[in-house]
């Protein structure tokens, strides 16, 4: 008989670089009750997360409202980790992002429930860029990924941008990056990513089978197919799935994750991803010509 390995989920709240975690107590052995859920894109929306904590105390519950207040004097963004895994191989970084709301449910409840978005607090921070008349691509990508602080992670074919120029909120200019470039740019974590349309980044698949934790049927839709599997440190936004499923073989092979959502929980049967997908090789059709 398989042995069972546990689940593993904790939340991290980070306040003026300080992460403060909340998991399984290691004392009492006692678990919160953790649900999380959320999607990240592999565009320029920001990737979104909501984290519901149950049993948490007083104190811990009226720290963790006051310093996500807005109203705290402390202005400085807050920001939240979740990590998931297996009490076998430990955990991996799920979702970062700034904590944009915090709020307490209703009685009987005591729960504190958080949502967070990547990157917030630049949707504020107002830029200005000016370039030069023509410039590599990837010298771009550098110089947006410093404007937001963030690590680039450039996997395009380099090509020439011509008089790239932004004025506004920092965010936004990873749209603009997306568009100069007709390449997919997005922000995954803590890095800006930006690759090819139709091509998954390097190092990044993910053989999906009955075997490697693949829910249900595969979903065929007009750019691929709609994928539920198990939750693993292996499966990234803009990374491949290669598909082997034995009742719909005809939609096996290779696909790029364009949108990848979570739903994971402490207590529940919610522990899985569902990747909205794309055929290797996919690009989108250019616009007629007027």
């Amino acid at each position: 008989m398989m042995k069972v390995d546990p689940r593993r989920i904790r939340i991290g709240i980070e306040v003026s670089g300080q992460v403060n975690w909340y998991e399984r107590d290691p004392v009492t052995g006692r678990s919160l009750n953790i649900k999380v859920s959320g999607t990240k894109f592999a565009n320029p929306l920001q990737n979104e997360c909501t984290a519901t904590i149950s049993g948490l105390s007083t104190r811990t519950r009226d720290y963790i409202l006051t310093e996500t207040s807005p109203f705290n004097s402390n202005r400085t963004p807050k920001r939240l980790i979740v990590e998931a895994g297996r009490i076998s191989t430990g955990v991996f970084r799920l979702f970062i992002g700034d904590i944009n709301s915090a709020e307490p449910s209703s009685p009987p409840d005591v729960n504190v429930v958080l949502k967070a978005k990547t990157q917030s607090a630049q949707a504020g921070n107002i830029v200005a860029v000016s370039g030069q008349a023509l410039a590599k691509l990837s010298a771009v990508s550098q110089r947006v990924a410093q404007e937001i602080g963030l690590g680039l992670d450039f996997q395009a074919l380099d090509k020439n941008i011509s008089n790239f120029s932004f004025t506004g909120a920092a965010l936004k200019m990873v749209d603009l990056l997306q568009q100069a470039g007709n390449v997919r740019a997005f922000i995954d974590d803590e890095s800006l990513i930006v690759k090819d349309y139709g091509k998954a980044l390097t190092n990044r698949i993910k053989i999906l089978n009955i075997d490697s934790g693949l829910v249900g049927i595969p979903k065929p839709t007009e750019k691929g197919a709609d994928l539920t599997w198990l939750i693993d440190s292996e499966s990234l936004l803009g990374g491949m799935v290669r598909l082997e499923s034995k009742f719909n073989k005809p939609m096996n092979g290779d696909y790029v994750i364009d949108q990848l959502k979570f739903d994971i929980a402490t207590h529940d049967d919610a522990f899985f991803y569902t990747g909205i997908c794309s055929r290797y090789g996919y690009e989108p059709p250019k616009p007629k010509a007027k």
